[in-house]
């Protein structure tokens, strides 16, 4: 398939039941039940102390993936990043919306007013790797990891340079879970690399009609496949299997109403 190619130098992974990408690769494999739980999110090393204590849930969510993707590059500060998020903090904007809500007035915490927007995540991890390099923060609904990879996959075809991709969701509080339930958080990285650098490749092309519905024959839908559908970062999922059973897979992931992104994964 011809279209947007590159290498997937780093991967990360966090989510419930799933402590890592190494540690979490037999549970991908099918070789380990997945027990589903809480996951244990880390304070952000990589960032100073007066910046780590600032952090929220989601921010810790973001980095430790992308940490576990960059673990083995060189050159973190020339990484170009694209952080997805289709719920952003939801945590802090329910915190925010409390507030304002209040009739005697609440005052708005600092940490969390610069918390709330969007490119938060990225812009600590850009403090943590001394970055001045190019970086997109999106949401797109379900499909924001899809966006994220096409983001990021152009961004490689434009400039030349190598990309962190992180997409990362958490659930949503009282009372806007009602109108947007998610699933437990989830969290993945993908460093991703111009070819011909070392990795596994990896080829997309946006398609403008829907995907193919699966075979008949296909083997039901199993929990992890449930956790892909409840949150939208876990919509990695398909790509983090078939990246962890090493083989070529082809892929459609859903991007926009009517169209999908074709991913071709070669062999590792």
């Amino acid at each position: 398939m011809s279209g947007l190619r590159c290498r997937i130098a780093g991967i990360g992974l966090l989510g419930p039941g799933l402590p890592g990408w190494a540690a979490s690769r037999p549970i991908l494999l099918g070789e380990v039940p997945w027990t589903p739980a809480e996951p244990v999110i880390p304070p952000p090393a990589l960032l100073p102390p007066t910046e780590r204590r600032r952090t929220s849930l989601v921010i810790r969510l973001a980095l430790a993936a992308a940490t576990e993707a960059a673990a083995g590059a060189p050159d973190r500060a020339a990484l170009e990043t694209v952080f997805a998020s289709s719920n952003g903090d939801g945590a802090i904007i329910g915190s925010i919306l409390a507030a304002l809500h209040e009739p005697a007035g609440v005052a708005l915490s600092p940490t969390q007013f610069h918390n709330s927007v969007h490119n938060a995540p990225a812009g600590y991890w850009h403090i943590a790797a001394g970055s001045a390099a190019p970086s997109l923060s999106l949401g797109g609904h379900d499909d924001s990891f899809a966006a994220g990879l096409l983001a990021a996959a152009t961004a490689i075809a434009a400039r030349g340079g190598p990309v962190l991709l992180v997409a990362y969701d958490a659930p949503l509080p009282p009372p806007l879970d009602a109108v947007r339930p998610t699933g437990l958080a989830f969290a993945a990285a993908l460093l991703l690399r111009p070819e011909p650098a070392a990795g596994v490749p990896l080829a997309l092309r946006f398609r403008t009609e829907p995907a193919a519905p699966p075979a008949s024959g296909d083997a039901p839908g199993d929990a992890l496949d449930a956790l892909a559908a409840g949150n939208p970062a876990a919509r990695a999922l398909p790509l983090l299997r078939a990246l962890a059973a090493g083989r070529a897979a082809r892929l459609a992931l859903p991007l926009l109403e009517d169209a999908h992104l074709a991913v071709e994964l070669g062999p590792c």
